[in-house]
């Protein structure tokens, strides 16, 4: 993947027109609910990541995670993250992690896991990311926030909100989920969206949410296919206070499972922007 030419970052997303164009049709066939989802408008946009500079990533908005984790990070996975640019670089005006085979500080794969924990927090809006996905078995590439008070209210208290993730032996189909007290880990509130007639590992699609005072809202591209309320949940709606963002690709671990004899490295997640909206 790595040699493949990429794409090249189209004209700023026009969020407001298509939003409004579309708008009364996603307020009642978006969801699989009657007729009471919740589709809100957020135009102001506060956060506008486009990987402009080549090298690191921006560090007054990104940190690194660094290791093997506690347990593979609580998943079991097998990757060790770095900050080295073999895995986390930006080029060419994208954003790539790349997890490799290889063995390093006891690991047999090493990755990269971006966070803005501390450097930017927010509640409610929407937030969204324009991304091509790897491929292949044991491959894990995740776009999800955490509670901005997990230090002091460890997970799943804190909250977590899934925006993507994806099972490289999937090609094209992810989930989208909510994490909190009493639904955790394999008893999450889940749904999958299955992308017809296409992939995600061969070309960029949208994945975001709108997130108000009582809905998240999933979208891939311009379809808007579940709405999570506290209704949904069979525990403490903990989704009310400030969450941070992490973009991040594992290998192996208990949701996809290992890599094998057929997965292919490197394998490179690439991301062209991270946007955030408001009201």
């Amino acid at each position: 993947m790595m040699n493949k030419r990429y794409e090249h970052k189209n004209a700023a997303w026009s969020f407001t027109a298509k939003c409004m164009a579309i708008l009364a049709i996603w307020a009642f066939a978006g969801c699989e609910t009657d007729d009471t989802q919740t589709v809100a408008t957020f135009t102001n946009l506060i956060l506008d990541e486009n990987f402009d500079t080549d090298g690191a990533p921006n560090d007054a908005l990104w940190s690194f995670d660094i290791g093997n984790g506690i347990d593979g990070w609580g998943n079991q996975e097998l990757q060790y993250y770095t900050d080295r640019t073999e895995n986390v670089t930006v080029q060419n005006g994208v954003l790539l992690i790349t997890a490799q085979q290889e063995d390093f500080e006891g690991s047999q794969y090493t990755s990269g896991r971006l966070l803005t924990k501390d450097k930017f927090e927010e509640e409610y809006g929407r937030f969204e990311a324009r991304m091509r996905l790897p491929y292949g078995q044991g491959i894990w590439p995740a776009f999800w926030m955490l509670g901005a008070d997990i230090d002091d209210n460890p997970w799943p208290g804190a909250g977590e909100i899934d925006i993507m993730e994806y099972r490289g032996q999937e090609p094209t189909v992810l989930i989208g989920s909510v994490h909190g007290p009493g639904y955790s880990g394999g008893e999450a509130v889940s749904k999958e969206y299955t992308l017809e007639n296409d992939r995600f590992d061969t070309g960029f699609h949208v994945f975001g949410i709108e997130w108000g005072p009582n809905y998240i809202n999933y979208y891939v591209d311009d379809v808007l296919y579940n709405q999570i309320t506290p209704e949904d949940v069979p525990g403490q709606w903990v989704f009310n206070k400030p969450f941070y963002i992490l973009v991040n690709l594992a290998v192996g671990g208990t949701f996809v499972g290992p890599p094998n004899a057929q997965t292919e490295f490197p394998q490179t997640l690439i991301v062209d922007y991270v946007r955030v909206y408001k009201q």
